[in-house]
């Protein structure tokens, strides 16, 4: 089984056609210049405390309190995007009914 991919670097960026999109990347100074370059603004990216995952880093944004405005928005779909991916990985168990183990006759044998 593959391991997810991890990130140290998270936050959102304005596109040019003024959608804001949540950024993930492993070199912050390399990321801001591929998005300048791609005339994006408000560019809002910090470094994660460790490396985490997508699910981990929304998660970890949504908890410095990126909650309102567009940026906002963007996080909390994007963290309910990958929430939803998580869970269908998840296996749902049902126990119908346990059969009753009875012990094996035994016959008592005068000795």
């Amino acid at each position: 089984m593959a391991t997810e991919k991890t990130f140290t670097v998270t936050g959102t960026a304005t596109n040019a056609d003024g959608t804001v999109k949540v950024r993930f990347a492993n070199d912050l100074v390399a990321r801001i210049k591929i998005l300048n370059k791609n005339n994006c603004t408000n560019i809002n990216l910090m470094e994660l405390p460790k490396a985490m995952t997508k699910l981990e880093a929304l998660q970890h944004l949504q908890t410095l309190g990126i909650t309102i405005g567009d940026a906002g928005f963007a996080v909390a779909n994007k963290l309910a995007e990958k929430s939803k991916v998580a869970k269908k990985g998840e296996i749902k168990v049902k126990a119908t009914r346990v059969a009753s183990a009875k012990a094996p006759a035994t016959a008592d044998i005068p000795a």
